[in-house]
């Protein structure tokens, strides 16, 4: 635990120098600094949102003794989609903080709502830097609309290729399990098929069965 806007600016001032500050520089930045006063350590590696430890008193009830004790938040570990980066964002967020996110509509959405004076985490300050600067270089890029006309043709043209698709699965399915040879060998060798002896009227020597004849 620490003050960490306190910390944060002690840092600041040491890199580049209190001396180097132009005018009012130094009141601007305080504005920005987070104003929590105690910050958890860990709270470093993850999303807060305000909720850090806390410290109270343990009341018994016969003699109403009290024990110091503390209160600390309930952090989970989640994944969280991010669009901008397309990809999922592993990192330690309370239970509040996954409130406020579900709230704002998501991690991009979140970070960006919320002012740098009341993200009291140094990781949520990177990431709110980094996706700030990324959906800044996202603006700048050039957006290309199609007519409706080319909208239709590229919808057709998805259509055929999913159709495409399903009929070159289909003819492998029948290659390599051999559905389709099969059933038409089935259906020649049925058609083929004859009784002996009605397809021609006559029967071989050496085909016909003589009687049994029972020894007297």
């Amino acid at each position: 635990m620490a003050f960490r806007s306190k910390e944060m600016m002690k840092k600041i001032l040491k890199k580049v120098g209190q001396e180097n500050l132009a005018p009012g520089l130094e009141d601007a930045l305080k504005k920005s600094l987070p104003d929590s006063k105690i910050v958890m350590g860990r709270a470093k590696r993850g999303i807060f949102a305000g909720r850090h430890i806390q410290f109270g008193n343990r009341v018994s009830e016969d003699g109403g003794n009290k024990t110091r004790r503390s209160w600390k938040p309930n952090v989970q570990d989640k994944r969280l989609f991010s669009y901008i980066l397309d990809r999922h964002i592993r990192v330690k967020v309370t239970t509040h903080a996954l409130r406020c996110i579900d709230k704002a509509g998501g991690i991009d959405e979140y970070l960006l709502k919320t002012p740098y004076h009341k993200m009291d985490t140094e990781l949520g300050l990177v990431w709110k830097a980094k996706i700030e600067k990324m959906y800044e270089e996202l603006g700048k890029m050039e957006v290309v609309f199609f007519t409706p006309e080319d909208e239709a043709k590229l919808e057709q043209g998805f259509k055929d290729m999913k159709v495409a698709e399903r009929a070159a699965r289909r003819d492998f399915r029948r290659q390599y399990y051999g559905w389709k040879a099969s059933t038409e060998e089935n259906k020649q060798g049925e058609g083929d098929e004859s009784p002996a002896g009605l397809g021609d009227g006559s029967l071989h020597a050496d085909d016909r069965c003589e009687p049994l004849v029972a020894n007297a």
